[in-house]
């Protein structure tokens, strides 16, 4: 059974297709549409196909005749069945075609992660999504598959999506993560296990950091950080600003991949393999930037609010703050307290100056107690740029 239903208005006709379309029907369902449009053509058209069950090659050629018609033709709420035979048959690359989404709940799921675009919940014993914050997303979450896949291209074990979803009034990625457990909850849960957490994390940051990443397929980090720097002029001695300044843009290339949101809910056991997940913040730079948000997980955000870490991370701020020093031997090799200070104090200059940018940004001038905050991270800023020369890790 077939239905056609048009919707007309000043700036679109709507069609709602539904049930079969083939050989058999073809033609009427064409005259339909003809009928229904009475030689509209200055107006774009959109296809509602969320209840057309089957299209044959017949009905394909409908579709073809409204888009020679209308330009501005597009195909929206596709089922995955009528999908893979616009798929298969290239119309996906000759028209828009937008699938529908099924709908996944996540009231009263776990929480795994948590990142600035979005949380991961476990939803079953085998599956997680990943929920974006904001609503208007689907580009975003499109992106995030194409870096995760091309992470896994180049080695870095990660989980990757298989489905997009609707979780309300955003969308979701779903991953097969099967009795996955975030390092945040292994070392909450078995603080025995501290030494292997700190030991995997660091070897896969490592393989991370060494992985050469193709021109253009990710965005560059230094780009971000200058950004930042930039809006930090004019809220710091000019003298200061300017030096900020000129560390960031002294920083050299580096085509080599960082996370840019490497903290323990984002590092996970699968079975008996360490994976990476939310992939969004993928990008190439100088380590420097990686450590600035490692600190800024473990240390920075909960510096001067020690619960904060509490609540993201799922342990104390002493756990955390161990964490972050013993990661820095580490990953340098060495347990000289003046390489690892340097280091430190690179990583403290970038994760200040976006601590206290974000802040300033989410009206903290105006919050007594943010403005507090503000200026400690500003008097510990000013203090590590006037000793720093360089903020690369290169020599590391």
């Amino acid at each position: 059974m077939n239905e056609v239903r048009t919707d007309i208005s000043d700036k679109l006709i709507r069609i709602d297709l539904s049930g079969r379309i083939d050989s058999n029907n073809a033609e009427a369902v064409k005259n339909e549409i003809n009928s229904q449009i009475n030689g509209r053509t200055d107006i774009p058209v959109l296809v509602e196909a969320q209840d057309l069950e089957y299209i044959s090659s017949a009905g394909l050629r409908v579709l073809l005749q409204l888009r020679k018609n209308h330009p501005d033709f597009c195909i929206v709420d596709v089922s995955p069945e009528v999908y893979e035979i616009l798929d298969v048959t290239g119309f996906t690359q000759m028209m828009k075609v937008s699938r529908a989404y099924k709908q996944v709940s996540v009231e009263g799921a776990e929480v795994i992660g948590r990142g600035a675009n979005g949380t991961i919940y476990r939803i079953d014993s085998d599956n997680v999504v990943k929920v974006y914050h904001d609503a208007d997303s689907i580009d975003d979450l499109k992106n995030e598959r194409e870096v995760a896949r091309l992470a896994l291209i180049l080695g870095i074990p990660t989980a990757i999506s298989y489905d997009i979803v609707k979780v309300g009034d955003s969308y979701g990625s779903v991953f097969e993560l099967l009795n996955a457990r975030s390092f945040s909850d292994i070392i909450a849960k078995e603080p025995d296990r501290f030494d292997w957490c700190v030991e995997e994390y660091v070897d896969l940051l490592k393989k991370i950091h060494s992985t050469v990443v193709p021109k253009g397929k990710l965005p560059d980090m230094k780009k971000t950080v200058l950004g930042w720097a930039g809006f930090m002029k004019d809220y710091l001695p000019p003298e200061t600003g300017n030096k900020l300044l000129s560390l960031v843009k002294a920083v050299p290339h580096n085509d080599h991949m960082i996370h840019g949101d490497y903290h323990t809910k984002n590092v996970v056991l699968a079975g008996d393999e360490v994976l990476l997940i939310d992939m969004d913040t993928l990008a190439i730079g100088d380590p420097v930037f990686e450590f600035a948000s490692i600190f800024n997980a473990f240390v920075g955000f909960s510096e001067l609010d020690h619960n904060q870490v509490k609540s993201f991370q799922g342990f104390d701020y002493d756990t955390a703050k161990k964490f972050w020093n013993r990661i820095l031997p580490a990953y340098a090799g060495t347990d000289d307290e003046d390489i690892l200070r340097s280091m430190s104090d690179r990583a403290r200059i970038v994760g200040y100056t976006r601590l206290i940018r974000r802040a300033i940004r989410r009206n903290g001038l105006e919050d007594e107690k943010m403005r507090a905050d503000i200026e400690n991270w500003k008097k510990e800023l000013i203090q590590l740029i006037d000793i720093v020369d360089t903020l690369s890790y290169k020599a590391f």
